[in-house]
């Protein structure tokens, strides 16, 4: 397993719904930007967009407390899937499974409401999340 850790902002608003047996499935993306300055000293900037999903209650947490601007932690996996896009050809999509959640910005930031603690995705049963 390749864990991944990233903070950002959220690029749009949580995306949620449910698997055929109830589950809720969030989706959303979080831009990773990095600062520095290059060889001859000048300030750089680099953005990195991150697709996230998170299930069952981090599902539900995401869905009411992150909004557009939201600075969040993300902790999960990396997974890669392969698909068939419309044109008939082979695409990928790689995004982070979510396992933890840290809601980052000040409240009344990125449309946030309230400002709850940290999340694992287990909530506290000992159970997985599924992949």
């Amino acid at each position: 397993m390749l864990k991944v850790q990233a903070i950002g902002n959220l690029g749009r608003e949580v995306e949620l719904r449910y698997t055929g047996s109830g589950t809720p499935v969030a989706s959303f993306s979080i831009a990773v930007t990095e600062r520095y300055k290059d060889k001859s000293g000048q300030q750089q900037e680099s953005t990195e967009w991150v697709n996230c999903t998170a299930w069952d209650r981090l599902a539900t947490l995401a869905s009411e407390y992150l909004h557009k601007g939201s600075k969040v932690y993300i902790e999960g996996k990396l997974k890669t899937t392969k698909y068939t896009a419309n044109d008939g050809g082979e695409r990928y999509k790689t995004e982070v499974v979510v396992r933890e959640l840290e809601f980052l910005s000040p409240r009344g930031e990125g449309g946030q409401q309230q400002e709850p603690e940290p999340f694992p995705s287990n909530n506290g049963t000992g159970e997985d999340v599924p992949f």
